[in-house]
């Protein structure tokens, strides 16, 4: 992918790095979401809809039209798109999936990005319990649905929020930085009755002012598959899944970890071969 001049500035020159490093500051992030959750934000959506190719169909539209940009971004949609029939496990959202096998030398690669699974959890013990397992990474773009589910149905084990330099995700940036063990992240790991622990993880990064979570597994202890987990705010977005050994995935997913590839998929697709 080409980069525009203005992420090459930012990265590959003095000037633009000594901006940079303002422009990662949290508070700095912080407020660029506030704007964007101004009035004044709902201008740039007609560009930004023509710009992504952004269809609208089947997303609710407010009367009057969305109030902000934030408002746009994080639009809902008329419909669930899911088809739940004997389905265990779902991608939690729209994006592009891809997948690697997990042992205790494995390096995830992901968008230029080397790091192994106890960084991003912050935790070896945890880390260890998936070896044999695998990694799904779902990579969100500016034209996809930033609202997510629960991929699985089970007993809420642990969450952690990782708290982070908010890093812009572009391939020059990666190249220079290890930007998934610097951003925000938050994850759940969830006892499932078939398939062990599953982790649902969010990334978030530059000019996302938060991940936005529900509370409702907090309160009922339980997650709910299909059941809306909450939404990204403006900027690159991720989500992984972290999953044991035993879980039986479709062969088309596990052939991604061979061919170093992805494919396009959508909220609500089974993840399973049985």
């Amino acid at each position: 992918m080409k980069e525009s001049w203005s992420v090459r500035f930012l990265y590959q020159t003095i000037p633009g790095r000594m901006i940079l490093k303002l422009m990662v500051h949290p508070a700095i992030s912080h407020l660029g979401g506030r704007v964007l959750s101004t009035k004044v934000s709902r201008h740039i959506v007609p560009y930004y809809i023509k710009k992504n190719h952004i269809n609208l169909a089947g997303v609710i539209i407010p009367q009057g039209g969305f109030a902000s940009f934030n408002d746009f971004f994080t639009r809902k949609r008329i419909e669930k798109m899911m088809d739940e029939d004997n389905s265990t496990m779902i991608s939690p959202c729209d994006a592009y999936l891809s997948a690697v096998r997990i042992d205790e030398n494995t390096v995830f690669h992901v968008k230029n990005t080397d790091y192994k699974l106890a960084d991003l959890l912050k935790n070896e013990e945890l880390a260890k319990r998936y070896e044999g397992g695998y990694g799904l990474i779902f990579r969100l773009t500016p034209n996809h649905y930033h609202r997510y589910c629960y991929s699985v149905s089970g007993r809420l084990r642990k969450y952690r929020r990782i708290s982070g330099i908010l890093h812009c995700v572009r391939p020059v940036a990666l190249a220079t930085n290890p930007v998934f063990i610097q951003n925000t992240r938050e994850y759940q790991v969830i006892s499932h009755k078939e398939y062990g622990h599953v982790i649902q993880m969010e990334i978030g990064a530059l000019m996302v002012g938060k991940i936005v979570n529900y509370k409702d597994s907090f309160v009922t202890g339980e997650t709910v598959l299909g059941m809306e987990k909450g939404y990204f705010e403006f900027g690159g977005s991720t989500i992984m899944l972290v999953l044991e050994k035993q879980v039986p995935l479709r062969e088309d997913i596990l052939s991604l970890m061979d061919l170093e590839e992805e494919i396009s998929i959508k909220m609500g697709d089974n993840l399973l071969s049985v």
